[in-house]
């Protein structure tokens, strides 16, 4: 517990010295000084020189070894296939972005693997050091069945083996996560949600979804598909219809199709994509804006809706769709101010198309210090005869960092 503790103050604050350590943690100067040791054989800190400014020498400090660990992350779409691979502090080495295959699900995985492969030869790395992988796609996760439920825009997806296969290509540990929670992971790690406890982030893209973050932790509900809200009974079709059901009504309403289809109702030309008709809209198109006018209306009723169930501070949009907030925000506003009493603000993502891999690198690195840290075989008596350090008190002594922040937050 000493070592976690100590860790996970040095992975937030750090470099920091000894004295430092002991001050922010309560714990004692001499067990500090195990647990430094401890972590420093086990090659999960390292010294990154002294202080300065005082009288003497300084103090050593000690940082998160970068080299501990390595992760990827990886953002399987539609359209694109996003990865990225960053070292124990989050450093991101490299990046790619390509054209999904995904016109089938063994060539999507065998998409997969390259690019993870490639991005590790790029960073320098044999496979063999990256300590885990996060994937991010639409969907479901079951872990019980081994396979990604609800993602009908990805062929094949849906089907058994296919979690196994992923990790058969990759051969490391490997987790997967539904997307739009990763995008709102990546938005309270790298975002608006750096500030906020309680927020949604709005995916509005090719499909529609929401990532729910309630004090500060991601809620997935009991099966994991919380924030399925392509499902919510809203839209014009007729949520019965078996074609309707199997992406959910106020998905085809609401998402990129649904409003291509509004344009083309309304007689816009052309009308071939949401982007076409968001460039249309701004260059001033009566027939484009009055589709996105409906798209906002029908937006605000989803926000309505989450509004009154989660009472959000923020509501964040992100995808496609989402990031064209200079002619949704203010019509979404506007009729959520008719609609409901419950006004959360309304924001547009800060991370545009990465968010989603924003967030299965936080997602990969929380798992892979997890588990570099339980493989550790150093332990503090090992540390403490190998450098002298051993106090009879020390092994005794133990804080969390749990009470670290607590003691903090109190002023104590």
């Amino acid at each position: 517990m000493n070592q976690r503790t100590v860790l996970e103050l040095i992975r937030e604050r750090g470099p920091l010295s000894r004295a430092q350590v002991a001050r922010d943690t309560g714990l004692s100067k001499p067990t500090v000084s195990l647990a430094l040791a401890a972590l420093h054989s086990a090659g999960l800190v390292r010294e990154v020189g002294r202080s300065s400014g005082g009288k003497g020498p300084g103090a050593v400090l000690y940082e998160l070894n970068p080299k501990a660990g390595w992760v990827v992350g990886i953002d399987v779409g539609r359209r694109w296939v996003r990865a990225a691979i960053a070292d124990i502090t989050g450093t991101i080495a490299a990046r790619r972005a390509e054209r999904a295959r995904a016109r089938s699900a063994r060539s999507l995985i065998g998409q997969i693997g390259e690019v993870a492969h490639a991005l590790a030869a790029e960073a320098g790395l044999h496979w063999e050091q990256v300590t885990h992988a996060t994937i991010g796609s639409p969907g479901v996760f079951d872990p019980l069945r081994g396979l990604v439920a609800m993602a009908p825009n990805l062929p094949g997806w849906g089907r058994q083996g296919i979690v196994e296969a992923v990790q058969d290509q990759l051969g490391t540990n490997v987790s997967f996560e539904n997307d739009v929670n990763l995008a709102a992971l990546g938005e309270r790690a790298r975002g608006h949600g750096r500030t906020l406890s309680d927020f949604v982030y709005l995916w509005i893209g090719t499909g529609i979804g929401i990532g729910i973050v309630l004090d500060g932790r991601l809620y997935r509900g009991s099966r994991g598909a919380a924030g399925e809200i392509g499902y919510l009974p809203i839209g014009t079709g007729d949520p019965h219809d078996r074609s309707t059901r199997r992406r959910g009504a106020f998905e085809e309403a609401a998402a990129a199709g649904g409003i291509v289809q509004v344009a083309r109702d309304l007689g816009a030309r052309p009308a071939d994509s949401a982007e076409r008709v968001f460039a249309s809209a701004r260059r001033g198109d009566r027939v484009a804006l009055r589709a996105v006018e409906v798209e906002a209306g029908r937006l605000a009723m989803g926000i309505a809706t989450i509004a009154s169930v989660l009472d959000p501070e923020a509501v964040i949009l992100g995808g496609g769709v989402g990031r064209s907030g200079d002619l949704l925000l203010e019509p979404i506003e506007r009729e959520l101010h008719a609609l409901s009493p419950l006004r959360p603000r309304i924001l547009v993502s800060e991370l545009g198309d990465d968010a989603v891999l924003h967030g299965a690198v936080a997602t990969a690195l929380e798992a892979a210090r997890r588990e570099i840290f339980a493989r550790s075989p150093v332990t503090e008596e090992r540390a403490a005869r190998a450098t002298g350090t051993a106090d009879a008190r020390a092994p005794h002594e133990t804080r969390s960092i749990h009470a670290v922040h607590a003691a903090r937050e109190g002023g104590s």
